[in-house]
């Protein structure tokens, strides 16, 4: 069998999951990670290239020998970075796993992904698309509607683009400051949305056009304050599998809603290999898209690669190569659950630099980091987000009591964890 030099694009705590679970694989010669954090550095190399940092990428790649690349946040893929693979002579034939930019845009515009899902009956929320053009359309779309209103940024704002307002002079207040550039260029467009009541979860899905493997299913969590109260975050921690994802719902998941869009995406040509993710909401048992990504989610990647029993590169492979109709993925009947170490203040203004200490502690769970940097040979946070303290249990009790364990023998100025995470399940 010939091993593989693998490249994954990315710094964060999906990153290392990633590399983590990668570096397993018998198929692998060499890691890089570009540009990784302190966790990726102890399983591969790291490479000080930006994600956005196209020509700098297309060097890592040949100098290193690379035979397959694999992209983690969306930024790159939404910039057309398959794109410019593709286009370039030295580079058009290494395998690589991530969506061209046309169908980036199912995370990229919140109104390419609605559209889509209109025209292929795909389960959604009522919506419209405003731009300072039709401002009137919207005020009088939203007062068809019934609190709260959902008004989201069309364009990417590091998934902070979602305000849910109680009060509807409150939210025509708000739709006119998010088309006056609230976000920024990303809320030049904004999508109003019926707002749905239920509990979510995250589905993945690996593709490579044609067929698809369904990834193990997770729950996330959101918001910095327990209870599900206060600002939206990156995510601060999440569970796999979840309660009420049983068999019954995933098999309405994938009737109505996974083979739709795969299958949409071939008709409309669209081409696309990778990571689909569908943000769902169970709406009494039926479950309804919010969104799509088009890669793997962060905290959940934290969860969800402990559950892959199977070999990784071999779905990766598979996606990049056209070939996963041939493939097959093992999944681990364990509860994995990660719990996310923040920074003080986050997501607000928090301070960087702060020593680690007591990583040298942990022995029962995995940590991988998110937001790391090795500084004077000491592990620094270097982000809001900084550690995924991940575990295996028989169940999500035994499992998130684990991380928690581990979580206390962590310590940084500032540093801040749910301790509530599955109060919902």
């Amino acid at each position: 069998m010939t091993t593989m030099n693998i490249l994954i694009v990315g710094a964060g705590g999906r990153e290392h999951a990633m590399a983590w679970k990668i570096k397993q694989s018998p198929k692998l010669n060499q890691l890089f990670i570009a540009p990784g954090n302190a966790g990726t550095s102890l399983l591969g190399t790291n490479l000080p290239v930006g994600v956005s940092d196209f020509q700098g990428l297309k060097n890592a790649v040949l100098d290193n020998h690379i035979d397959l690349v694999v992209v983690g946040p969306e930024v790159p893929l939404c910039e057309g970075l398959h794109d410019f693979f593709s286009s370039d002579e030295h580079l058009k034939d290494i395998r690589f796993v991530g969506p061209y930019q046309l169908g980036a845009q199912l995370e990229g515009s919140k109104d390419f992904a609605k559209e889509f899902m209109m025209r292929h009956q795909i389960p959604t929320a009522k919506y419209l698309a405003v731009t300072s053009e039709n401002l009137v359309d919207g005020l009088a779309f939203l007062k068809t509607m019934k609190a709260p209103y959902v008004l989201k940024a069309d364009g990417l704002a590091a998934g902070k683009g979602v305000l849910i307002i109680d009060n509807l002079q409150e939210a025509e207040d708000s739709l006119k400051e998010m088309l006056d550039g609230q976000f920024g260029k990303a809320s030049s467009k904004v999508v109003i949305e019926e707002f749905l009541s239920g509990i979510e979860c995250s589905v993945f899905a690996i593709t490579d056009g044609k067929d698809y493997r369904i990834l193990p299913v997770a729950k996330d969590y959101k918001r910095i304050g327990e209870g599900d109260t206060g600002l939206n975050t990156g995510g601060m921690g999440s569970i796999s599998p979840v309660s009420f994802a049983d068999e019954t719902f995933m098999k309405k998941v994938e009737d109505r809603i996974i083979r739709p869009t795969v299958g949409g995406l071939k008709k409309d040509k669209i081409p696309y290999n990778g990571f689909i993710f569908f943000g769902l909401i169970s709406c009494g048992g039926e479950p309804m898209v919010i969104e799509y990504n088009v890669r793997m989610g962060d905290p959940e990647t934290e969860a969800v690669m402990l559950r892959i029993k199977s070999d990784f590169v071999d779905l990766l492979v598979g996606a990049a190569e056209g070939t996963l109709s041939e493939k097959s993925i093992e999944i681990d009947s364990r509860t994995a659950a990660a719990v996310m170490l923040v920074s003080g203040g986050y997501p607000g203004p928090y301070e960087k630099g702060k020593v680690i200490s007591g990583l040298e502690r942990i022995e029962s769970s995995i940590v991988f980091h998110a937001g790391t940097t090795k500084k004077d040979g000491e592990i620094c946070t270097d982000g809001g987000r900084v550690l995924a303290i991940s575990s295996y249990g028989e169940n999500m009790k035994q499992s998130l009591e684990l991380s928690y364990e581990n979580a206390g023998f962590i310590d940084f100025e500032g540093m801040y964890f749910r301790k509530d995470l599955g109060f919902d399940l």
